[in-house]
């Protein structure tokens, strides 16, 4: 009696063992399988903040991705993250399978958007770029820029105090944080170049050269000419020469310029404009990029006082104003009538 009973309790806890590895195959299987059909399928998902598993599950279930939600519950169970998922947007490839869907919640796995800051436009500009990027949150007004201008230590203007270049961010992420890594990245590489910067150059601190930096930005899209404009605008500080650049004059006209510069809006004078004034402008007048730095810090060598638009996005360099003016009758007479483009002209 005993004994058929023994065998009895081990006949049925055999089958429960058969059972449990019928039930554990089944799982494994299912959850090996792809999610789709068609692996190049992809979903663009949401987990939004806050958002349980079960919720995440049930909702991957209704959009026809997963047949049995509970079994990823399961899955996070035996695995004991089911309170580990990050919320953002996701892209879900279909050819994954549910264990590797869940390593993608738990991991963070998030898909990651960019926004670009470019070079030589304004710090408005840029503000105005991120606060309506529709995958940034809360943009900032007026008052709460200012407010983080505060927070940043900067006084004044701001222009030039953020770095240009292409930042990555996931959903939700604030125009604040992005802001304040263009901050710390311009602090950073100015730094850099400002250690590693040439001899007996005409500034005083690390912001006068993003001051030149800037104008360099503006006056030239030719990466290889910048050295050679800025050893020209280093040359005429050294010589007290006025530096003449039309882009801190459109600078210092600010909404009222409209597309073109005549010779009366020339002689205006105000704080920006290098044909009324002496020396740098008094705040970097843009954006400015590493290059730009780069070559404020070491400028090329030479005798060239002047440059002059080709038309082609390239200059003229010349020594001496009789070369200059021949140069500029041969790239911009015809421009020259009321008109004006960027020229270096005599004091």
């Amino acid at each position: 009696m005993v004994r058929k009973l023994l065998l009895g309790v081990f006949s049925g806890f055999f089958t429960l063992i058969l059972l449990a590895g019928l039930a554990w195959m089944s799982l494994n299987w299912y959850a090996e399988q792809p999610l789709r059909e068609n692996p190049d399928e992809v979903l663009e998902f949401t987990i939004r903040p806050g958002d349980s598993l079960i919720r995440v599950a049930s909702r991957l279930s209704d959009a026809g991705w997963i047949k049995f939600p509970q079994v990823i519950r399961l899955l996070a169970r035996i695995d004991n993250v089911a309170g580990d998922i990050h919320a953002g947007d996701y892209l879900i490839p279909g050819g994954i399978n549910k264990y590797e869907l869940l390593k993608m919640f738990v991991s963070g796995d998030v898909r990651y958007y960019d926004v670009v800051l470019v070079e030589g436009s304004t710090v408005g500009e840029a503000l105005q770029v991120l606060n309506e990027h529709e995958k940034l949150s809360q943009p900032l007004d007026e008052d709460a820029f200012q407010g983080l201008l505060t927070e940043l230590g900067i006084e004044g203007n701001p222009e030039g105090q953020f770095y240009p270049d292409t930042y990555f961010f996931e959903s939700g992420d604030t125009v604040e944080s992005v802001l304040r890594r263009a901050n710390a990245r311009m602090s950073s590489v100015l730094a850099e170049e400002w250690e590693a910067r040439s001899k007996n150059l005409p500034y005083e601190t690390p912001y006068e050269a993003l001051i030149m930096a800037s104008l360099i930005e503006k006056e030239t899209g030719a990466g290889w000419e910048r050295p050679e404009i800025s050893g020209v605008f280093v040359r005429r500080l050294g010589k007290r020469m006025r530096l003449q650049t039309d882009p801190t004059v459109i600078y210092g006209m600010g909404d009222r310029y409209q597309g073109r510069l005549s010779r009366r809006m020339l002689r205006e004078d105000t704080p920006y404009n290098t044909y009324t004034r002496h020396g740098l402008p008094p705040t970097p007048i843009a954006l400015v990029g590493r290059e730009a730095i780069n070559a404020a810090l070491n400028p090329k060598g030479g005798k060239s006082l002047y440059f002059v638009a080709r038309g082609d996005g390239t200059h003229h360099f010349s020594e001496t104003l009789a070369e200059h003016n021949r140069a500029v009758r041969k790239y911009q007479i015809v421009e020259r009538r009321e008109d004006y483009r960027s020229t270096l002209e005599a004091q």
